[in-house]
């Protein structure tokens, strides 16, 4: 039921989340006796850079919106949405082109494991600063990647 629900949303919100200039990455909810609560997760389409907050809000609203039309959600329910987060799981080739110009992680598949600054994405290869040393690493490779946030 609940990925039935979760797939009804994702239809419901994909369209509305793009005409504000996002993508939706991921719509999940949970349920707590008569309660629920609604988790949008939003980015931006491609590319590097960061969502600001403006854009977090215009879209809460947006959502709210379509939610309060729609009524999908059965009882009473918290809406959250939000970014991925600074250190995000890189699963896509899209994930991978918006971490660009950030510091990653990488376990590669023969156990390795690499710290860098991503410089460059491509479907079938990453380009890693280590350094102050580029290296290639073909996508085929790498195990599990996420964003590190460096202090």
């Amino acid at each position: 039921m609940a990925e039935n629900l979760a797939q009804t949303l994702t239809e419901l919100l994909a369209p509305i989340v793009a005409e504000a200039g996002l993508f939706l990455e991921e719509v999940g909810t949970t349920r707590a006796g008569k309660y629920s609560t609604v988790r949008v997760i939003v980015d931006l389409p491609d590319g590097p850079g960061d969502i600001d907050l403006e854009a977090i809000g215009g879209v809460t609203a947006a959502v709210s919106e379509a939610l309060d039309a729609a009524d999908p959600v059965k009882g009473q329910y918290t809406l959250e949405v939000s970014s991925p987060g600074a250190e995000r799981k890189l699963t896509t080739p899209r994930h991978f082109r918006r971490a660009q110009g950030r510091t990653v992680q990488l376990k590669l598949s023969d156990g390795e494991q690499l710290i860098g600054v991503l410089t460059n994405a491509q479907e079938d290869r990453l380009g890693l600063e280590i350094d102050g040393a580029e290296r290639a690493v073909p996508t085929e490779q790498i195990k599990a990647a996420n964003v590190v946030v460096v202090l």
